[in-house]
């Protein structure tokens, strides 16, 4: 499934990879709609209604992504009311292991999401991420979203690799269909970001899997690289 032998940097993304998507899918579906409803005495099936119409209509982009654009748009302090919930983020199964592993086997970690630095920030304040691997690095710094084929390229100015020993994991398909395009030299999928939905089925030419225990022993079974690589 990975070729760890090949590989000398782990590309991460964040939510729905290393954290739980049902975080962010309970405050864009729910939470959100039932806070805009109120602000604006909405019914709120008419909220909700309104805010996916809205949402959708960005997606793919980087103001998909932005608390300050959604914050501008929605008259509403977006990050604020992330915090409200803050309390169902959490990491996704195995994944404290699975870091620490690609640390022991000399494999250098860089988590690269298009989370806006803002709420980047409570994430991390809540599960201490950023001490389990070597780099962050979040689109918005870029300038443009993962799903871009130009962000691969820029990327490299920030968190320079090799893309033939460089592997990508990641919950979207379109990031990871780009990531492809780039050059990445392998890409894996995760199938089940949400643990309060069903897992998603495979993709037809990118390797999936549903938790990272799956791919833990052969990542432990790989030697470190020398030292000064």
């Amino acid at each position: 499934m990975v070729d760890w032998s090949t590989l000398d940097t782990v590309f991460l993304d964040m939510d729905g990879t290393l954290l739980d998507l049902h975080f962010d899918n309970h405050f864009w579906l729910e939470h959100l709609p039932r806070r805009y409803a109120e602000h604006f005495d909405l019914p709120p099936a008419e909220a909700r209604e309104q805010l996916i119409t809205m949402i959708m209509a960005e997606r793919g982009s980087l103001n998909w992504y932005c608390t300050d654009y959604w914050s501008d748009r929605l008259k509403l302090d977006v990050t604020g009311l992330k915090a409200e919930v803050g309390n169902r983020i959490g990491y996704r199964p195995h994944v404290t292991d699975f870091l620490a592993a690609l640390r022991q086997a000399g494999l250098r970690s860089v988590i690269v999401t298009n989370c806006h630095p803002d709420p980047l920030a409570l994430k991390l304040q809540r599960t201490g991420l950023e001490q389990h691997v070597d780099d962050i690095v979040s689109s918005h710094q870029l300038g443009k979203p993962k799903e871009d084929p130009a962000f691969w390229q820029d990327l490299g100015q920030r968190a320079p690799y090799r893309h033939e020993s460089t592997l990508m994991v990641d919950d979207s398909f379109p990031v990871l269909e780009s990531a492809h395009a780039a050059g990445i030299g392998q890409c894996l999928a995760v199938l089940a970001p949400d643990s309060q939905q069903p897992a998603r089925d495979h993709h037809p030419e990118i390797p999936g899997i549903h938790h990272f225990d799956e791919v833990l022993p052969a990542l432990r079974s790989r030697q470190p690289l020398p030292s000064g690589r």
